[in-house]
Formats: structure tokens, C-alpha cells, sequence
């Protein structure tokens, strides 16, 4: 028999009975009024689409271990089930007729999932835009805290520019398959 092939897409995700914690980077202007309001404020904009990842090695391969231009420092955004959830339900992947993606709500893709040191990785991991039509909702219902990982991000990749990767897995957030609605699931292409 033929060995099952291995899931694709799942959603892996830091999560409890009520919140899923999804990673953003910004820039200190934007990051530091954010952390001290509790709540994203301006100068967040709530006038385009923001991209909320639940899988912090993708974040920390775009962002280059927060150390792009703009992308300094990393927020752990923990947001309701509820709204995750809703955004899914809502969500059209960017891969359908353009048509489709200008009226979406929210926008899905998938993106190779990232290895400690950044390499691609057998499997994909879900990036959700959140548009313009929803982003006051994301913003003042959804989001119930926000925490500034940043000075453990670069911890980790001191260990990891160090050769301590097995020392950097460690501090790495817990990540576990998320369980997605089978409907939505099977729109979003999520694996069983």
C-alpha cells in the first residue's frame, strides 16, 4: 500500500478555549501607541488590509527576524475564536476569479511554512487578509491583548545565528493544529 500523503495546508496556531494568537510585524511608531492603548490606534490604518499569520517561523522569515525596515517589532495579537473563525467563514482564497477576490471580505493564501532557519518547508501556512470592511471589527471586537515578543524573537535568532538551534526550538511558541469547520475547510482547501 502506498504511504498517505503528507497534509498540505492545515492551520497550526497558538490557541485556548477562547482566543488564537496570530503574529504581525510594524514599525515602533506603530507598534509602541498599539501596545500601550491595548487596542490597535492610530496610527494603524484602519483603511487597508492588514495580514494576520497564526504561524510565528513564517512571520519570522518575512520579517527577517525583525529586522526589515518597518518590521521591527513583533506583536503576538491574540484575537477571539470567534472573530478567527468568522474571517475564515468569510474568506476567499487569492487564487480564485479576480472578480471573486476584489468583493471579498477577507483574503486567504497559503505560503510555503518556514524551518527555524528559514528554509521552505514540505507544507503551507495560512496568511489571512483581513480588508477594509472588516478591519474596525478586527481591530476594536476581536482583539483582546496584545504582547511584544520582540526581545524574544531576537533571542531566538541569537541562538539561531549561534548554531543553538535545539536552545532556539525551545522558546519557539507552541503551535498545534487548528480545528476548522468542514465546510469552511474544505473552501479554504485545509486538509483533513
Amino acid at each position: 500500500m502506498p504511504p498517505m500523503p503528507v497534509p498540505q495546508r492545515r492551520v497550526r496556531a497558538d490557541f485556548d478555549a477562547r482566543s488564537i494568537v496570530v503574529y504581525q510585524a510594524y514599525p515602533p511608531a506603530v507598534a509602541e501607541p498599539a501596545l500601550r492603548a491595548q487596542r490597535f490606534v492610530p496610527p494603524f490604518s484602519l483603511n487597508r488590509m492588514t495580514w494576520i499569520k497564526p504561524s510565528f517561523l513564517w512571520l519570522m522569515h518575512r520579517s527577517n527576524w525583525a529586522g526589515k525596515s518597518g518590521q521591527e517589532r513583533i506583536l503576538a495579537v491574540r484575537i477571539t475564536r470567534e472573530g478567527w473563525e468568522e474571517a475564515l467563514s468569510r474568506a476567499v482564497l487569492t487564487t480564485e476569479a479576480p472578480e471573486a477576490v476584489a468583493r471579498a471580505a477577507v483574503h486567504v493564501q497559503w505560503d510555503p511554512e518556514r524551518s527555524i532557519r528559514g528554509a521552505a518547508r514540505d507544507h503551507y501556512s495560512i496568511q489571512v487578509g483581513i480588508g477594509r470592511g472588516m478591519i474596525r471589527t478586527f481591530a476594536e471586537e476581536w482583539v483582546v491583548g496584545l504582547t511584544d515578543i520582540t526581545p524574544r524573537v531576537r533571542r531566538i535568532a541569537a541562538l539561531v545565528r549561534g548554531g543553538r538551534s535545539a536552545a532556539a526550538r525551545r522558546l519557539l511558541p507552541p503551535e498545534r493544529l487548528y480545528p476548522v469547520p468542514p465546510a469552511v475547510a474544505e473552501r479554504l482547501l485545509i486538509d483533513g
